[in-house]
């Protein structure tokens, strides 16, 4: 399985991403993009099997992962501070790739519900959630 991690600004989230990802599916081909690379350099030095950093490389990589793992802000254009290109949030959301996508409340976009989870919380509930469509995918 080939799990794609896009991330943008600092690479925090895909960091943590990455890192909980390797712990508790050490098997898997982890891909990360950033936006920048700032980012692409953080979740590389988490454990990514390869990175890629900017809009051509989320454009390409999007076609070869089963699974994109990220914040909801990789659907949305202008997100992250204008990180994600309309061309990302498009690439992104037209892929044939399941996405799981973290929520948070930032960048203009108020999601009901997310403020009552931390963002290990909400890491660990998008690790657990590969987790359970992997094993339903074998």
């Amino acid at each position: 399985m080939r799990i794609l991690i896009i991330d943008a600004q600092g690479g925090g989230l895909g960091k943590q991403l990455i890192t909980k990802i390797r712990k508790e599916l050490p098997d898997v081909h982890i891909t990360a993009v950033g936006t920048n690379v700032t980012a692409t350099g953080a979740m590389l030095k988490a454990g990514a099997d390869e990175a890629a950093t900017g809009e051509n490389a989320v454009r390409v990589c999007v076609k070869k992962a089963d699974y994109i793992v990220g914040p909801l802000g990789i659907v949305i254009a202008d997100a992250m501070l204008g990180e994600i290109t309309a061309e990302v949030a498009a690439a992104v959301a037209q892929s044939s790739a399941k996405r799981i996508l973290i929520p948070f409340s930032s960048c203009d976009t108020y999601i009901a519900g997310s403020a009552q989870f931390s963002t290990g919380q909400l890491v660990a509930n998008a690790v657990e959630q590969l987790k359970k469509e992997l094993s339903e995918a074998q």
